[in-house]
């Protein structure tokens, strides 16, 4: 179990990579549906992988609930095949119109009303939804305060020795949840570890879309923001076989750094 200490190092990096980098205009998107499209194409390929996808489905007028809902499957297996287990993606996005038909109406609306414990639940047992796609569809679709954990975020817990990269998900959703929770309240006023920004960072924010702009509360936006955030840190320094860390916002904050 992750201490107190280890959320003072989750809240200073937060403060280190918003000041390096800003806003990241997560998730992109037009509308609430296409962020829940999004999370669930995204399971086991690239970004730009999940954009093919999603223009290809824009251009043939289906990136709808309705549209969904009407067309074929084997024409919707076609038309995300670039996204990878392109079969099992489609299936689970009918399924997941399905279930929505049949619990709200057809009503993302009515369903995000709910409180989000409820949502989680029925979200989590839908074949193919997972904890971090259920997550990104409350966070990014429903503006729910819950933390996303991906791959990136357990790379840097690992690596700065604060949780094993095989740790528990909600070990780890508790722990960032835990960290975050006051700064929209009481924001520090500065990181623990004094660091020089270089201006030319390389981040992965998102031009601005009417889903990373709309209306939420401050924390929401917090844990919006760091996800995107850890997402930087991992394409363009942490990387999976080898890092680089020189020049990483977080390279101060190390273990013996």
């Amino acid at each position: 179990m992750a201490s107190a200490p280890s959320d003072r190092k989750i809240r200073d990096y937060y403060l280190t990579l918003h000041r390096a980098w800003g806003a990241q205009h997560w998730w992109p998107g037009e509308t609430a549906f296409e962020v829940i499209v999004g999370a669930y194409l995204t399971q086991n390929t690239s970004w730009t992988n999940v954009e093919r996808a999603l223009e290809n489905l824009r251009t043939a007028g289906v990136l709808s609930l309705d549209g969904i809902r009407k067309i074929r499957l084997s024409r919707l297996e076609r038309l995300i095949r670039c996204s990878g287990y392109f079969r099992q993606k489609a299936t689970r996005i009918k399924t997941f119109v399905a279930f929505l038909d049949r619990n709200y109406g057809g009503s993302l609306e009515t369903m995000f009303s709910q409180p989000t414990s409820k949502i989680r639940e029925e979200l989590l047992a839908l074949n193919g939804v997972g904890p971090e796609t259920a997550d990104s569809t409350l966070l990014y679709a429903g503006n729910h305060p819950v933390f996303v954990v991906d791959a990136y975020t357990r790379r840097v817990l690992d690596r700065h020795k604060i949780l094993p990269a095989t740790s528990d998900y909600e070990e780890i959703r508790r722990l960032f949840e835990r960290a975050l929770e006051s700064i929209p309240n009481d924001p520090p006023q500065a990181a623990s570890s004094t660091l020089l920004l270089p201006s030319s960072l390389p981040s992965t924010a998102h031009p601005p879309s009417a889903m990373s702009g709309a209306k939420r509360t401050a924390l929401v936006q917090v844990y919006n923001e760091m996800h995107g955030l850890l997402v930087g840190v991992g394409k363009h320094f942490c990387g999976k076989s080898r890092p680089k860390c020189d020049g990483c916002p977080l390279q101060p904050f190390l273990p013996g750094g």
